[in-house]
This record gives C-alpha cells, structure tokens and sequence, in this order.
C-alpha cells in the first residue's frame, strides 16, 4: 500500500507556519464579526464564550497529536507544534477574558459565587495559569536558557489538557457527541504520552539482555 505524504515543500514550512496563525485566529475573528453585527443569536455573549472554548480543546488537541502522528506514522508536525500551543493559550485566554469581562462584568464577587456554584470553572482556571509559563517560554532563547528544565516545564501540558476535559465535560449535564469525541481525544493522548516511556523501555529490554548474555559468554 503506498505510504500517506503530507510533507510541505521546505521553501514553503516558514510562510506556512504564519498560515496557520492566520487560519487559527480567523473563527475567533469572524464570530466576533458576528457577534458586534448581532448575528449571534439570543445570547451572543454565551454564544462567543462557548464558541472560543470549543476552539481552545480542539487547538489542545491538535498540539497533543503532533508526537503521536509523528511516532505512529511518520508524520513529521513539530515545526507546527508551538503555533498550536500558542493558539491554544490565544483562545484559552479569549475564553477567559469574554467570560470576565462581558460575562460577569469584572464583578470580582460574582466570579467567586459563580465557581461556588460552578466548580469546574476551577479547572479552566487552572488550566489557564499553567498555560502562562508556557506560552510566555515558547520560543528559542527560553529553550537554550531553561535546558532540561523547559522539557520538564512543557510536560505540564498534560496536567493542562486534564484541567481542559474536566472543565469540557462538566460544563454540561449531559454531554453530546461532540464532547465525547473531545473528551475521549483527550483521554487517549494522555494515555499514550504515560505508556509510551514503557513501551520504550520494553524496546531496550531485549536488546540489553543480549548485551548482558554476550558478555556474560565473553
């Protein structure tokens, strides 16, 4: 069977890589179009928040499946990986900025009874403020200055993408289709990120073992 080619020609990655930021931020631009031109519905303002966080899961999830796709079959995405995360944290931030401020009207006091009643607007939360220290060191000079500490540091995305289905799924009372198929992405990434450094070990197992047997001849 002839092997999927997706590659992108290289002259073309760069200018592809600020496509995708355009693309990404265009839905955000166009419902907020929508929004100011009252074509929204009859609560635009639930409407707009529902729509940014939608958005920011498929965004998280399209950063998680970069090294999936890459390891499970060869598709090589990394170039790609920081405008995902960053346009996770754009719409994440978005999401949180039109629930603040349009939402609950900077009511400071509102906000604390609406996470008393609601709490899984605690885990948006959290998810949002881990999502800072990550956004803020995706670039070159805080990978070279962190080191190891930056690959530690961005392992946290998963503890992010934990807050972001807990939020996602307790949002409602019911969850439809579209949750589930969210949700469970979600789930299945983070299960594979755990098992893929046992399935790593495995791979070198047998071969130490050889090494051990060999040695143990000589």
């Amino acid at each position: 069977m002839a092997e999927l080619s997706l590659a992108i020609p290289k002259r073309w990655q760069p200018a592809s890589v600020w496509l995708l930021y355009i693309a990404g931020l265009a839905p955000a631009a166009w419902t907020f179009y929508l929004g100011a031109t009252d074509q929204l519905g009859a609560d635009p303002v639930k409407t707009f928040e529902l729509f940014l966080g939608i958005w920011t899961i498929r965004f998280l999830i399209a950063t998680l499946a970069v090294s999936p796709a890459r390891e499970l079959f060869g598709w090589n995405y990394l170039r790609y990986r920081r405008a995902l995360g960053l346009l996770t944290f754009h719409y994440a931030l978005m999401h949180f900025t039109v629930y603040m401020m349009l939402d609950q009207a900077m009511d400071i006091q509102a906000v604390v009874n609406d996470v008393l009643k609601r709490p899984f607007i605690m885990f948006g939360m959290a998810g949002l403020a881990m999502l800072i220290p990550l956004a803020v060191t995706s670039n070159n000079f805080s990978i070279r200055r962190l080191g190891n500490r930056w690959i530690w540091l961005h392992r946290f995305v998963y503890i992010i993408a934990a807050c972001g289905a807990l939020h996602f799924a307790l949002s409602t009372k019911i969850l439809d289709f579209e949750q589930f198929i969210y949700v469970g992405l979600i789930i299945a990434l983070i299960l594979y990120r755990s098992w893929r450094p046992i399935a790593r070990s495995r791979k070198k197992s047998p071969g130490r073992q050889r090494n051990r047997a060999v040695a143990s001849v000589s």
